[in-house]
């Protein structure tokens, strides 16, 4: 299992100064990818949570980040599909992929707000079809030398779009999907899958074994899929009551990675920014740093081996 970690996006800690300082000791200690998440707005009430009060647009970040790293890949988890035309973001995300030099990690989500959706101008029902629709016309547009396409949402004259992106045939798309028809979507027509920040981790094995029996339902080999989970990691004293899944210690939180190893999960990206003591932006943001700083140090994949082999006997 591959670990990640999330660039600081959210709240105080997002600052130019440490996206490159994580984004640089991230791929120093060996991590695969850098994560991004996308949130257009936040209700008044801060209903949503901390992490969604202030959150930097996850393209830009991820292309700033493409020019102060070498090797490590990039990520995005997830932007939300309904908000863009395929055109505009296959123009963006090839030009990512050419930047970063074939580095690019494409998480597309069907997005669940209203208040965005009224924000975008767009009808959010018919978000499943409207999603199937939309990777069919990126492919298209990221393989095909001449574009054409016609569909119930979407329509591209004939028409050629360059440059395609570096990797080939066009870099991975992994559907965000929480409900069992979406997480078949994503079996049927993706290229992995990312959980959300709410999923239940005791139980991912659950939702990675329908993505594979609907992937293999529709004749495709489900070995090759990836099953990237965000971990909302929460560094806090051990031995808690009711402990839930990468909150505790790092000695418990290196034992539940090697758990959802065993459930399947081929990445991890250890994700800060959903902690409310460090995504907010009323938290302290050298105190964030110093724990994220900390965290790096600890959960890095050089570590991983030895101590979670150690953590699972």
């Amino acid at each position: 299992m591959r670990i990640g970690f999330a660039a600081p996006v959210s709240g105080s800690w997002a600052t130019r100064p440490n996206l490159v300082r994580v984004a640089r000791r991230a791929e120093e200690l060996g991590y695969h990818s850098l994560w991004t998440f996308q949130r257009l707005l936040a209700p008044l009430d801060a209903s949503w949570g901390e992490p969604y009060r202030s959150v930097h647009d996850p393209v830009v970040t991820l292309s700033y980040l493409a020019g102060v790293t070498r090797r490590i890949r990039l990520g995005v988890a997830v932007l939300n599909l309904p908000f863009f035309s395929p055109v505009l973001l296959a123009k963006q995300l090839a030009t990512l992929d050419i930047v970063s030099e074939g580095r690019l990690d494409v998480g597309l989500g069907i997005g669940w707000s209203a208040e965005e959706f009224a924000a975008v101008g767009v009808d959010p029902r018919g978000r499943g079809r409207r999603a199937e629709e939309f990777v069919a016309a990126l492919r298209t547009l990221w393989t095909d030398d001449e574009v054409e396409h016609e569909g119930e949402f979407y329509r591209v004259p004939r028409t050629r779009m360059e440059p395609k992106p570096v990797q080939r045939p066009h870099p991975p798309i992994l559907l965000g999907a929480k409900a069992e028809p979406a997480l078949r979507r994503a079996g049927r027509i993706a290229d992995g899958w990312i959980s959300s920040s709410s999923a239940d981790l005791s139980t991912i094995g659950d939702s990675i074994a329908l993505i594979r029996a609907a992937a293999a339902e529709a004749g495709r080999d489900a070995v090759r899929l990836r099953f990237v989970c965000r971990g909302p990691v929460r560094v806090r004293a051990a031995g808690a009551r009711d402990r839930r899944p990468l909150t505790g210690s790092f000695d418990e939180i290196r034992g539940d990675l090697a758990v959802l190893a065993d459930q399947g999960v081929t990445e991890v990206f250890v994700d800060l920014n959903f902690d409310p003591e460090i995504g907010s932006p009323d938290a302290d943001p050298e105190e964030s740093m110093r724990r994220a700083e900390l965290a790096l140090t600890e959960l890095a994949p050089s570590q991983e081996p030895n101590q979670l082999a150690a953590s699972s006997r």
